[in-house]
């Protein structure tokens, strides 16, 4: 069978394992269902922006055109560095698209994805912001009322903690089980400067996250279609926003955000 799509970033389901879905034009097909067997994905030599369609040349941050990168709310800089927020003082692109993802409760967490680190989310995120990182376990560290704390109290802990993920590492295996998220939950509060103690979230509940691969890689190769338009072979895992080939070979589906491809199964 074969679909003709833009690809857009998996939608998840955290059951156990993560149920995995891809939009298509009539219906999300379900990922899961396609591991264990042979899929190729033909890219069509059309790229469309994510948010308003029109056929770019060159993809900027995950699928959007040049026109709509540099105006969206959705590629502001505090997308990437919360701590540049400025939507608590009036100042952004859009009001309205502030009030439900910046001026909202976030969570400060730490998350096991190939190694510790730190990052910041949306309440209404949790958990598939850890999903989408391909997370084993996570702990929210801290709560604030907006965005702009919650990246500041990152910036104080990425002086000490990894704010990236190490994507070879996180697809090379299910999880550190050495890492004590609480003993390292207690370090994070215990380095935070005093203006930022009264936002330290009181549960130290772990979400752990299970993924639906079969055979993690020994050794990972990335693919990209902008090198190799027809890329394919025997589907053996999903995790973060990559499917795994057998083979070795890994494929970011949200890196080839806009993308038209035939997808064959």
């Amino acid at each position: 069978m074969s679909l003709i799509f833009n690809l857009r970033k998996m939608g998840s389901e955290n059951s156990d394992p993560v149920k995995y879905f891809l939009q298509t034009p009539d219906s999300p097909l379900n990922m899961n269902d396609l591991i264990g067997n042979e899929i190729r994905i033909s890219f069509k030599n059309t790229i469309n922006c994510i948010s308003c369609g029109t056929i770019t040349k060159t993809s900027f941050a995950q699928g959007y055109c040049y026109s709509c990168f540099i105006s969206s709310p959705e590629t502001e800089d505090c997308v990437l560095r919360p701590e540049l927020c400025q939507a608590h003082i009036g100042i952004s692109r859009n009001a309205e698209y502030d009030l439900n993802h910046c001026l909202i409760d976030h969570y400060v967490y730490m998350a096991v994805s190939g190694g510790l680190k730190v990052g910041v989310t949306r309440h209404t995120q949790k958990p598939t912001r850890w999903i989408d990182q391909g997370a084993g376990r996570a702990i929210i560290v801290a709560k604030t009322p907006n965005r702009y704390i919650a990246g500041c109290i990152e910036v104080a802990l990425k002086k000490h903690f990894h704010d990236k993920t190490n994507w070879r590492k996180m697809l090379g295996s299910e999880d550190s089980e050495g890492i004590n998220l609480k003993e390292e939950k207690k370090k994070a509060l215990s380095l935070l400067h005093n203006d930022y103690q009264n936002f330290a979230f009181d549960v130290d509940e772990i979400s752990s996250i299970h993924y639906p691969v079969l055979e993690y890689p020994s050794k990972i190769k990335s693919l990209s279609l902008d090198k190799m338009p027809d890329i394919g072979g025997l589907l053996s895992g999903i995790k973060g926003q990559y499917l795994i080939f057998k083979s070795g070979e890994v494929f970011n589906i949200r890196k080839h955000g806009g993308y038209l491809i035939e997808l064959s199964y």
